[in-house]
């Protein structure tokens, strides 16, 4: 394999000068800099010293969650003429200042958008002052993206179905109070993990928005951004688009399936993630088509709508009175000791006597997960693995007992409850033991029950007629020759001066530390030196492929789950790995980052660019 230099530009910016900007940016936003670590809590802005209790206790199984998630009914963003959809920005008319979408002539007839060439949606940035996490707490405020749902009534963070093939044009309106109190900021930057989506699209953390105020790299404030997916595979230029052969154009090897959306703006990912900003967008093709009697012979038939339910938890602490809160200021965060599961505490889920795709998210902050599904007698019980991050793997792997997750790794899983009778009782159970931010400690039985679901009768009539075949999708593996040539780029994740740093660098969303030529590849080599923390990194944009992974130096084997195309790549304490990873089709910005959120926010990112 073939060495060079790590190429990086180095930030002309010193690090000092970039942590003062840093520390400003949360003081303008009405966080307050102490001596003392703080804490912010969701109702209040005055700062505490941080001696953190327990989280008051909580009786599970209180809160049923709906036996069906039903998918974002889509809104016709052409009524106003003033604001159809474009590729440049309509700034004239309350878009903020993004860049001009990329390559809208290829899938647009014209300089707008018309009926039927896209899916349109629309969601709203809103303040909810009235969500229960749990009936023992309070009702509190949180940040949810908002869409409507099909009866009309708000849908909180709801579910994106979408399909290659069909570009879809997301339309986020930001319409957080500028004045507020406590954790996070009104300013916000949509990334959708991880679908390949030009730069302007990507959710660049520089290009945070409101109505008064811009990131540093957008040219101006707004109310509104549009987002431009695609929705093609990736290879879009080496696969053309063919009627006959490729409809939907790109490699159909680079299928993804399980996608979230999340905030991502500079700074406050953590803060304004685990206030409520999250939710899921799933895309099918002909392959994973979402139809589980679906007739056409190349459809997997996995199960399907309302059998194929998704799964997100994220880590919160509240205080004595029930209040969630969090230390958006000091670099080890606030650990959660509360699980909520779709953003309930403990809750309940329904289920018929059939199989079920469960597609499984840790959307963070900083807790790690390792799930385990059991009985009542805390005994593991079986299923099939069929996906990790979001890529089907090449086949199912059969009789597992659990999925391990770092920050937004995801894992979808086949379980099969007509094998139980009616009325069974089965927990989702975490035992992974995690007691700070800086990353897991081991794995230890009986665990903690986060989810419980009561098998029911199959709806009379029904037929489960979904399966799992033993081959899922193909994968297009790296040859020997392209690893070899392959140019080799090194990133170390370490500490510095009490804050996070890839190699020895705070990021700079400025200054690209890499350029990298369009329908390149090449081989990073991920480290993490440290013997105290774990940490697991996400690159935008495009999948990678492990090669190999070290320990201590020594090579070990590569988890029969990560052999498929990844895009998080969690690195444990004195861990290094290899990938290989391509760079096609959209140029522009792009970062690399920690998802364990607290250091993504305290500067473990790095801009780079894919330079024409």
């Amino acid at each position: 394999m073939k060495s060079n230099e790590n190429d990086l530009t180095r930030n002309n910016i010193p690090d000092s000068q970039i942590d003062e900007s840093r520390r400003a940016f949360f003081k303008a936003t009405g966080a307050t800099l102490v001596a003392a670590p703080a804490i912010l809590t969701s109702r209040k802005s005055e700062a505490q010293v941080i001696d953190l209790p327990p989280s008051p206790p909580t009786t599970p199984w209180l809160v049923e969650l709906p036996k069906a998630i039903e998918p974002l009914q889509q809104t016709d963003l052409l009524t106003d003429p003033y604001r159809i959809p474009q590729g440049p920005a309509n700034t004239t008319y309350d878009e903020c200042g993004r860049n001009q979408h990329q390559r809208w002539a290829e899938f647009f007839s014209g300089p707008q958008a018309q009926y039927g060439e896209a899916d349109l949606y629309e969601l709203r940035v809103q303040a909810i002052e009235d969500h229960e996490f749990h009936p023992n707490y309070p009702k509190q405020l949180v940040w949810n993206y908002v869409g409507e749902h099909i009866n009309g009534d708000p849908y909180p963070n709801p579910v994106i179905h979408a399909r290659y093939g069909k570009p879809v044009i997301l339309r986020l309106y930001n319409e957080l109070p500028e004045e507020h109190t406590g954790f996070g900021t009104p300013e916000v930057s949509l990334h959708l993990h991880n679908l390949h989506t030009p730069s302007e699209s990507d959710g660049f953390p520089g290009d945070y928005f409101s109505e008064t105020k811009a990131g540093p790299t957008i040219s101006g404030p707004g109310k509104f951004k549009d987002q431009f997916y695609p929705n093609v595979y990736a290879g879009y230029d080496d696969f053309p688009k063919d009627p006959a052969t490729n409809p939907v154009g790109g490699d159909k090897r680079e299928a993804l399936g399980t996608l979230w959306y999340h905030d991502h703006c500079l700074d406050f990912t953590a803060a304004n993630a685990t206030r409520g900003m999250a939710g899921f967008y799933l895309i099918y093709d002909e392959l994973d088509s979402g139809n589980e009697n679906d007739p056409n012979p190349a459809a997997l038939r996995l199960p399907s709508h309302p059998y194929d339910y998704p799964l997100a938890f994220q880590d919160k602490r509240f205080d004595a009175t029930g209040i969630q809160v969090f230390d958006q200021l000091d670099p080890e965060g606030t650990f959660g000791d509360k699980i909520t599961v779709n953003g309930k505490i403990e809750p309940v889920l329904r289920v018929a006597r059939r199989k079920y795709r469960l597609r499984l998210l840790n959307a963070g902050p900083s807790r790690f997960y390792q799930f385990h599904l059991v009985n009542g007698a805390n005994t593991q019980q079986t299923f099939t693995y069929i996906a990790n991050d979001g890529n089907l793997l090449p086949a199912p792997l059969l009789n597992r007992t659990n999925v391990r997750l770092g920050v937004a790794e995801r894992g979808d899983i086949v379980v099969d409850f007509s094998r139980y009778p009616v009325g069974t009782q089965l927990y989702l159970v975490n035992r992974l033991v995690q007691d700070d931010t800086r990353g897991p400690k081991g794995v230890q039985a009986p665990g903690t029950r986060v989810l419980k679901f009561i098998v029911e009768a199959l709806p009379a009539g029904e037929v489960d007629n979904s399966r799992v075949p033993t081959r899922l999708r193909p994968i297009r593996r790296p040859t020997a020759a392209e690893i070899a040539a392959a140019p080799v780029r090194n990133w170390v994740f370490a500490r510095k001066n009490g804050l996070w740093t890839i190699n020895d660098r705070l990021v700079n969303v400025n200054s690209a530390a890499a350029h990298i030529a369009p329908g390149s590849f090449e081989v990073w080599n991920l480290d993490n030196p440290s013997g105290g923390w774990s940490h697991p990194v996400h690159i935008h944009f495009e999948e990678g492929h492990i090669l190999k992974r070290f320990r201590n130096g020594v090579e070990v084997a590569v988890p029969a789950h990560e052999k498929g195309r990844k895009d998080v790549y969690t690195l444990g304490p004195s861990e290094r790995m290899q990938i290989f990873i391509r760079f096609r089709d959209f140029p522009g910005k792009y970062v690399m980052h920690c998802h364990n959120m607290i250091h993504e926010d305290h500067a473990m990112m790095v801009r780079w660019d894919i330079v024409d």
